[in-house]
């Protein structure tokens, strides 16, 4: 009970700061879930000022990418799709879109070929080149002076935009998983909510997650917030299209905080959650590793800072990547060992897991900018609450 007590106070404290409109958290074991909270509300500009709950449906953007990577590793499993074959095999535009150099004299794009094949690996560790305009300013610019739409957009031609270095060179976090998407996609001939539903979220028992919100899960919905100069939230239009062009496997979940902890288990558990295996022990181990080599997590620069800040997590210890995870080469001051892993969703959501310890915690919040420090705190001190009971 300690724990629930700890992690409940720590919400409710950063709710009635204004840290948060509303949060929740669950920490959970392979089999067990330790502890279930939230506090505050779904919306600060709702006058029935319905609370958020542990079955609040939430955007999780980002903390989709695990999910989209579990289901190719599905499809390496049967030989569908392989790690370190030329991805434009699978995906023929992956072999076309080219390098971004600079811009001429008179403001336009140069581009090149890439002057090696991407791979399924290197998107999956996000060493494919594809960048987020909102830490680069160069796409920014191509963007702007091309037309071309943007990953937030849903439409396909985001996804024709150059990468901004070579497959293999560097980390650059960007749209590499919604590539991975349509690559799960090619492979297995289904749209990829379809695929996640049929082989991930039902046998999961993952019910209220997917692209396309019901009208269930709307009745659960929790706003967007953003937070203005006086530091005050408040609530937002935000939601991602409902009849998207490409399902974004890089961005496009919602989900509840009780879902997601059922994915973390099936991992902590090694491909298997309550006898149903989803993933075989070898590929989870293979997910949960270095699949970067020597390269290493670089911090992200704001651009648009109103979206997201200037993001390094845990600087000044060395994160590598697995697939699709980032890994802490080291040990992390919250309690977290070496070995650890995580990320997070744009609207401030964060998970990490711990197979040492087999533990794992997912936080959700929804606000812009990501990674403002007053959400990122809640989820910090849940984390070390979780650490500091172990003993």
């Amino acid at each position: 009970m300690a724990l629930q007590d700890d992690v409940q106070a720590i919400l409710d404290g950063g709710a009635a700061r204004g840290d948060v409109a509303g949060a929740v958290a669950e920490i959970v074991s392979p089999g067990e879930v330790l502890c279930s909270a939230a506090a505050g509300v779904r919306a600060v500009d709702d006058e029935t000022a319905a609370p958020m709950r542990t079955d609040t449906v939430c955007w999780i953007a980002s903390m989709t990418k695990a999910v989209t990577g579990a289901a190719a590793m599905q499809l390496v499993e049967s030989g569908r799709l392989h790690l370190d074959t030329p991805a434009a095999e699978v995906l023929e535009h992956l072999g076309t879109v080219g390098v971004l150099e600079g811009f001429d004299g008179e403001g336009n794009p140069q581009l090149r070929p890439a002057r090696s094949p991407v791979t399924l690996r290197q998107l999956l560790t996000h060493t494919a080149g594809f960048a987020y305009e909102i830490w680069s300013e160069d796409l920014l610019r191509y963007h702007e002076v091309t037309g071309t739409p943007t990953i937030r957009t849903c439409r396909r031609a985001a996804l024709d935009a150059p990468a901004l270095h070579d497959p293999g060179e560097r980390w650059l976090y960007g749209t590499s998983i919604d590539h991975v998407g349509l690559m799960v996609e090619a492979a297995s001939g289904m749209r990829l909510g379809e695929y996640l539903q049929r082989h991930l979220l039902g046998p999961l028992g993952m019910e209220s997650t997917a692209f396309l919100i019901s009208d269930d899960m709307r009745a659960r919905l929790a706003t967007v917030h953003s937070r203005g100069g006086d530091g005050a939230l408040a609530a937002m239009r935000f939601e991602i299209d409902q009849e998207p062009e490409v399902q974004l496997g890089g961005a496009g979940l919602y989900s509840t905080v009780e879902d997601y902890s059922r994915f973390l288990q099936m991992i902590l558990g090694r491909g298997s959650r309550e006898g149903v295996q989803v993933l075989r022990p070898e590929t989870v181990d293979q997910m949960l590793v270095n699949n970067m080599g020597s390269l290493r997590v670089v911090p992200l620069p704001a651009v648009l800072p109103g979206v997201a800040g200037d993001v390094e997590f845990y600087p000044g210890i060395e994160k590598s990547w697995g697939l699709t995870f980032q890994i802490n080469e080291e040990p992390l001051p919250t309690g977290r060992p070496a070995g650890g892993i995580m990320w997070a969703g744009l609207a401030n959501s964060y998970y990490w897991i711990d197979m040492r310890n087999g533990l794992a915690g997912t936080y959700i919040s929804q606000q812009f900018p990501f990674g403002d420090p007053r959400t990122f705190g809640l989820f910090d001190s849940v984390e070390r609450a979780c650490y500091a009971a172990l003993g």
